[in-house]
């Protein structure tokens, strides 16, 4: 028998770069010790107040960039290998549930939706041991309808993409990269032409629903399925909706073109009513976890949300490589693949790859236990997700006769108990969303339940495929950006509060490593305090030519330069290795300012307001679409798409006014009389304000020289240049 990594089913790699990762971060470590000390050992006795306001921005943030190089000091890679899977479990592979989540009809169109239903169908693997579960929160007709037509197009796409081993496998995609390719296979080009007619006709019926408003009276009498929707009153209240559209018991409707039985898919709308909090994405996980597990109860459960579709129809196998393990395989609860976006540019305008967190960091969370769970994008065990704790007894049982003895009952008695198990009143008096299943009582269900399943003695993998295994679409302007960094910041944070904080909550539970990994996203949102404090001070003391750093000629000039360069550096290589560029890693440092000096201060401001009983917060779906032609040639052209008027863009416009007036007012001064007096002993000060300046441009375009939409209102033009002048005539009189 082999041993060790010639016999495990994946392999694992320690960052070949961690030594010389391990003497940059104590080396900075030593730099930002002298900043403290420097701040401490030469109070002035004038701008003291401001001095000691920048000792505070910098001791938080020197601690807060520790909790970000803990998950850079232990980076694993894994390496999967399916071929060894095959030979010893091909024919005892276990079954796979999978949940697709949608919430609105409108911000995630039908077709956006059923193609990633469509590419998970299409897996490569035994379709019979494959459940795929749409939850629609929205009760939509028309995504049901949607997902009936997707079941028809699914008897021919299924067979057609293994046949062809195609990649990707949503319909959408896979098309789209034929624009660029050319089949010399004549079948496959007669049956090409077969399959995508078929697509086009779906899509034509489908849009004219949406066109419509609703499912055409004709498609209605086809199908029983609509008659549920007689007592839906809105999509806060109406009954449970469940129908199984495609399952094995049912072999005349659930075979493919060739014969084969299809994937089993099942559509829920749980039940909504106004009385009852229905806990958003959370609350659907729960209640599909309770269904499929009347109907198909498999082991592994695969949860994405609708605008990620498969990108790899290997990802099942990959996953299970680490599952199914015979030495490690046990204690791992879930495998998280990193979220990739298909409509990014070359230089990621928005920073919407967040490429730090899923090239580095969650690496890093990976070398103490596990990374955190992303909410999407993520294989789970069902016994950890359901509560269950790991002890060292656990052991790995994939033997799926318990799993058969589910579908026993006939499909009609099979909805009907599973109704009951969605209906709003079944988790009264139980565990449900509190030790059992998706866990409730924050913004970010996601992470918290990561939490609590690594609090249960579990292990999890992140697993970043050569082959990106997902992709979706991400936001194509400011403001969507902006907003959906605001919930995860304000969501992250709110986790401090509950019982399942990891201050309290992990403790002795979970490496002290990956401890610090999810302070680095708890307290994200109160870095706006010393970012906000760093980018407004030392650019108002300029107007009084108040040094708040020390000359370049000072000895103490060395460690503040050291800190700069490095983590610039430090990023930018990081970028690079990443296949950014470097115009990607200045658009990231933009959004890096920009989401630290408005969403994450809106995030805390929230936070606060709650604190006092005045503000609740609520689940947002950040729109999927670009709807306008002209902002989708914006964002091809990457120019930065404003377009309205929002509390996020005052404070943004604000700020990057007053760099302006400050840095322009301190040249003046400094060319006409005093650049002997000052010119050195304000350098790193006029740099600060100056790099101010030149990174906030896209918001001086926006406001003075662009005419299209996208522009800054005019209304934004007059506030916030009104806010910044008064804020440096105020300072400037203010003695």
């Amino acid at each position: 028998m082999e041993s060790g990594e010639d016999y495990s089913l994946f392999e694992t790699r320690k960052d070949k770069g961690r030594h010389i990762r391990r003497i940059y971060a104590i080396s900075l470590f030593v730099a930002i010790c002298f900043i403290w000390a420097y701040r401490l050992s030469h109070i002035p006795a004038y701008g003291k107040w401001a001095w000691l306001g920048l000792f505070a921005a910098e001791l938080w943030s020197g601690f807060y960039w520790l909790f970000g190089q803990a998950l850079r000091w232990n980076m694993l890679f894994r390496k999967t290998f399916i071929n060894r899977l095959s030979e010893r479990y091909e024919n005892s592979l276990p079954r796979v549930d999978m949940f697709v989540f949608t919430a609105d009809p409108i911000i995630e169109p039908p077709m956006m939706v059923i193609n990633t239903v469509l590419s998970v169908m299409a897996y490569d693997y035994p379709a019979e041991k494959l459940s795929v579960y749409l939850s629609d929160d929205a009760g939509s007709d028309i995504t049901f309808y949607a997902l009936l037509e997707a079941s028809t197009f699914a008897k021919h796409w299924v067979p057609f993409c293994k046949r062809f081993k195609v990649e990707p496998r949503s319909p959408a995609a896979y098309f789209n990269t034929l624009v660029s390719t050319n089949s010399h296979d004549h079948n496959h080009a007669k049956d090409l032409d077969a399959i995508k007619k078929l697509y086009v006709d779906m899509k034509r019926r489908i849009e004219d629903a949406v066109k419509l408003g609703g499912v055409p009276s004709e498609a209605r009498s086809k199908h029983n399925g609509f008659s549920q929707w007689d007592s839906y009153y809105s999509r806060h209240d109406h009954d449970t909706i469940l129908q199984i559209l495609l399952h094995e018991r049912n072999p005349h409707n659930s075979k493919d073109v060739d014969g084969f039985v299809l994937p089993t898919l099942v559509y829920m709308a749980r039940e909504k009513r106004p009385q009852y909090h229905h806990n958003y994405k959370a609350g659907a996980i729960n209640s599909l976890l309770r269904v499929s597990s009347r109907i198909s109860n498999a082991k592994i459960i695969l949860i994405i949300d609708c605008d990620m579709y498969s990108n790899h129809s290997q990802s099942v196998r990959d996953a299970l490589c680490f599952f199914m393990d015979e030495e490690k395989g046990q204690e791992i609860a879930f495998v998280q693949f990193p979220q990739n976006f298909e409509n990014l540019g070359k230089n990621d305008l928005y920073g919407n790859a967040i490429s730090a967190t899923v090239e580095v960091e969650l690496h890093g969370a990976d070398g103490y236990g596990g990374p955190l769970f992303i909410g999407t994008c993520c294989f789970h065990r069902r016994d950890a997700l359901c509560g269950k704790k790991f002890n060292c007894q656990y052991k790995n049982e994939w033997n799926d006769e318990n799993e058969k003895e589910v579908v026993k009952a006939n499909l009609h008695e099979l909805e009907v108990e599973s109704k009951a198990l969605a209906s709003c009143s079944y988790e009264e008096n139980t565990l449900w969303g509190k030790e059992i299943g998706a866990i409730y009582g924050c913004l970010v269900e996601d992470v918290i339940t990561g939490l609590w399943i690594h609090s249960q003695g579990w292990k999890s993998i992140y697993y970043n495929p050569p082959r990106k295994a997902f992709f979706g679409i991400a936001p194509t302007n400011l403001l969507h950006t902006l907003v959906q960094q605001k919930r995860w910041g304000e969501g992250d944070f709110q986790i401090l509060f509950t019982e399942y904080s990891p201050t309290w909550y992990g403790e002795g539970k979970i490496n002290l490593g990956l401890l610090m990994g999810y302070w680095r996203f708890n307290y994200s949102a109160t870095t706006c305090l010393p970012i906000l404090y760093y980018s407004f001070i030392p650019s108002l003391y300029l107007l009084k030519a108040i040094p708040l750093f020390p000359k370049m000629s000072s000895p103490w000039f060395i460690p503040f330069a050291y800190v700069i360069l490095g983590e610039s550096s430090s990023t930018l290589i990081e970028g690079l290795i990443s296949g950014g560029t470097i115009k990607g890693w200045w658009n990231d440092l933009r959004m890096w300012l920009y989401i630290r000096t408005s969403s994450y201060l809106f995030a805390l401001i929230d936070i606060v307001w709650k604190f006092f009983g005045r503000s609740y917060s609520s689940f947002a779906v950040t729109t999927k679409i670009v709807e306008d032609d002209d902002v989708s040639q914006r964002y091809k052209n990457e120019v930065m798409e404003f377009g309205t008027s929002s509390p996020f863009f005052t404070v943004l416009a604000t700020l990057a006014l007053l760099h302006l007036f400050c840095l322009l007012a301190t040249i003046k001064e400094l060319v006409l009389c005093k650049v002997a007096l000052t010119g050195e002993k304000m350098a790193l000060q006029v740099l600060l304000c100056g790099f101010l300046v030149l990174i906030n441009f896209p918001i001086y375009q926006g406001l003075f020289l662009r005419k299209d939409k996208g522009r800054l209102p005019s209304s934004h033009t007059i506030k916030s240049t009104t806010l910044a002048l008064s804020a440096c005539i105020f300072f400037k009189i203010w003695n």
